[in-house]
């Protein structure tokens, strides 16, 4: 299965000349936990970063500064996993755990931002898996009945 098959497709986004406290309030209109950082050029939206509610309290709130005079380009994370729509969904998974990444926003084939898949949602997917994993048992042993008769 494709990672695009499963990603939310609605990703909150900002520039990186959003103000931190800009930022916070999209997470808070969205009911989210992060921002993805594009820079835009026409109609493409190309991910460049990623702000987190943890980074925002790390970086921001801890020490005490201002989040109304950062911007979101300050502190947000650079060193960007993505994911693009065809790509496996295991192949995703692994890339995840090997880099301790809980979100990764999903491009399209011109590198355009197209969602965002997390870890809650690849959890939901594998827990539908192993459910329908789960069926095989009693289905084979109804099919071993009906034969034996």
């Amino acid at each position: 299965m494709h990672i695009g098959e499963i990603c939310t497709n609605q990703a909150s986004y900002c520039g990186r000349d959003e103000t931190v406290q800009g930022a916070a309030l999209i997470m808070r209109r969205y009911h989210v936990g992060d921002v993805i950082v594009v820079d835009q050029s026409d109609s493409a939206k190309v991910p460049v970063g990623i702000l987190t509610d943890r980074d925002i309290v790390v970086s921001v709130i801890a020490p005490g500064l201002d989040p109304a005079s950062l911007q979101v380009g300050d502190i947000m994370s650079d060193d960007l996993l993505t994911a693009r729509v065809s790509d496996d969904v295991y192949e995703t998974i692994d890339r995840m755990r090997l880099r301790g990444i809980r979100r990764v926003p999903v491009v399209d084939a011109a590198g355009s931002l197209a969602g965002i898949v997390s870890a809650d949602d690849l959890l939901e997917f594998l827990a539908e898996e192993m459910g329908e994993l789960s069926r095989i048992s009693p289905h084979q042993q109804a099919h071993e009945r009906r034969a034996r008769q």
